[in-house]
C-alpha cells in the first residue's frame, strides 16, 4: 500500500502521539508516590501568554522544577493530537469533539479608549456615537470578537460602523488604543492592566457583555498524567484569582460573569 508524504508524516506524528500517551499512562499507573515531571507541552493564545502565563511560570517552575515546559503561543486554533499539545487554553465554543474540555472562567467584554484620546475626540455616551470615532477591532474569526459585539438594537451592521484599523491579535489592538489611536471592544481579563496603569479608560460601562468562555483543553487519552494535571490546577487558579482582581478593578461589570466551578 501506497502514501502519500503527508499521509505518512499525519502517521508519523499521530505514532510519537500515541507513545506520549504511553508514557503519560505509565506516570499515572505510578500513583501519587511519583512527581510530576517529563516534558509538558503547552498551548495558549498570545495575549493570555503574556498578560498570565510568563508572569507566573517562575512559581510554577518552583513547584515543579522536574516538569520541563514547552510553551508555544499561538492565535490559531491547533491541532492537539496532530502537533502534540498536551493541554491548551481555549477562549469560546469548542467544536472540536475527541477533546476533554475544563471550564474555568468567562470573560466580559467591556469599551475603552486612552485617556489622550478621549480627551481629543470626546467620550461616546451611547453605541450611535461610535459612528463618528476612529475604531479598532480584531479581524473576522479571532475568538468571535471581531468587529464590535453589543447588546441588542446595538449591532455593528445596524450601526454601520468603520473599523479604521483591524488586528489578527487580541493584544495588537489593546495596543493600539492605548497609543490613542482609538476606541476598542475587548476582553475584560485582557485591558485590566493597562485600566490599572490608567493606559486606557472604560468607557459605554452599561453596554458590555458577557464574553466567551475559557476553556483548558486536553487530548482524552492524556489528560490524567500527573504533569497534566498539575499544570492544569495551577493554570484554573491562576485564571480564577486574575478574573476576580479585574472585577474588583473593573466595576460596575463584576455582575455580568463570574468564574466556572
Amino acid at each position: 500500500m501506497s502514501v502519500s508524504p503527508a499521509e505518512g508524516a499525519d502517521y508519523l506524528r499521530r505514532c510519537r502521539r500515541i507513545l506520549d500517551e504511553v508514557r503519560d499512562a505509565e506516570e499515572t499507573l505510578r500513583g501519587s508516590r511519583s512527581k510530576p515531571q517529563g516534558l509538558l507541552r503547552v498551548d495558549v493564545p498570545v495575549a493570555f501568554g503574556r498578560y498570565l502565563l510568563l508572569p507566573a511560570l517562575p512559581e510554577f517552575t518552583r513547584r515543579y522544577p522536574a516538569i520541563d515546559l514547552d510553551v508555544r503561543l499561538n492565535d490559531r486554533v491547533v491541532d492537539l493530537v496532530a502537533e502534540r499539545v498536551d493541554v491548551a487554553l481555549r477562549v469560546g465554543t469548542l467544536q472540536h469533539a475527541g477533546l476533554v474540555a475544563r471550564r474555568v472562567a468567562q470573560m466580559n467584554i467591556v469599551t475603552c479608549a486612552s485617556p489622550t484620546y478621549l480627551a481629543d475626540h470626546g467620550e461616546p455616551g451611547t453605541p450611535d456615537d461610535l459612528r463618528s470615532h476612529r475604531l479598532l477591532a480584531l479581524t473576522p474569526g479571532r475568538w468571535r470578537l471581531a468587529g464590535v459585539e453589543l447588546r441588542a438594537p446595538y449591532t455593528a451592521k445596524r450601526l454601520r460602523l468603520h473599523f479604521a484599523m483591524q488586528f489578527n491579535t487580541a493584544e495588537a489592538p489593546i495596543i493600539a488604543a492605548a497609543a490613542g489611536l482609538g476606541i476598542t471592544r475587548m476582553a475584560d481579563l485582557l485591558v485590566a492592566e493597562y485600566v490599572g496603569r490608567g493606559e486606557l479608560q472604560l468607557i459605554l460601562g452599561k453596554y458590555a457583555i458577557p464574553g466567551p468562555p475559557i476553556s483548558l483543553v486536553y487530548p482524552s487519552a492524556g489528560h490524567q498524567s500527573p504533569k497534566v494535571r498539575v499544570f492544569s490546577d495551577f493554570a484554573a487558579d491562576l485564571l480564577r484569582r486574575w478574573h476576580d482582581s479585574v472585577q474588583q478593578r473593573l466595576q460596575p461589570t463584576a455582575d455580568l460573569a463570574t468564574p466556572a466551578e
